[in-house]
């Protein structure tokens, strides 16, 4: 008699979907502030028609929609808390209010990994620092990104440092 296998990802897969997560979670953060729509649309929006769909001319990514899902709740319900830990990360003068929407999405779901997952901060940076890269490729914004992630992550996790 034969085993069969189930077809679980491996683990290179597995980093793919988790940075598309990733990705995504910073996408539906921003569209969250920036239209004001509540979590559950944000969240029903992003799984039913971006997270691996496909039209004609578009083909989006499959993600862990489980990981997805824990960044956006984790983000909404301590935004409080990763806000005042990026506060902290940033310059006296640049309060989290005055930077750019994009990069304030970014710190959040970055932080709602640090804060809610075991994830190892060190890749967290890392790929974080990656999608910063893919929003700003020819700026000074992933340097920032590093700096600013590597402030909290030794302050959310300082035993992993």
């Amino acid at each position: 008699m034969s085993k069969t296998r189930r077809n679980r990802p491996g683990l290179e897969e597995k980093r793919v979907l988790r940075g598309a997560s990733r990705f995504y979670a910073v996408q539906a953060l921003f569209q969250m502030e920036a239209s004001d729509v509540p979590i559950g649309t944000i969240l029903t929006e992003f799984e039913a028609h971006r997270i691996g769909a496909e039209t004609e001319t578009e083909h989006w990514a499959e993600a862990d929609r489980t990981h997805f899902r824990r960044l956006i709740e984790t983000a909404v319900e301590r935004q409080a808390k990763i806000d005042q830990m990026t506060d902290r990360a940033l310059v006296a003068k640049w309060p989290i209010e005055r930077i750019d929407p994009t990069l304030r999405a970014l710190f959040r779901a970055a932080g709602a990994e640090m804060v809610g997952t075991q994830s190892p901060p060190r890749v967290i940076v890392s790929q974080f620092v990656e999608i910063a890269h893919a929003f700003f490729p020819e700026g000074r914004e992933p340097g920032f990104v590093n700096a600013v992630l590597d402030h909290m992550a030794r302050e959310a996790r300082p035993d992993a440092f």
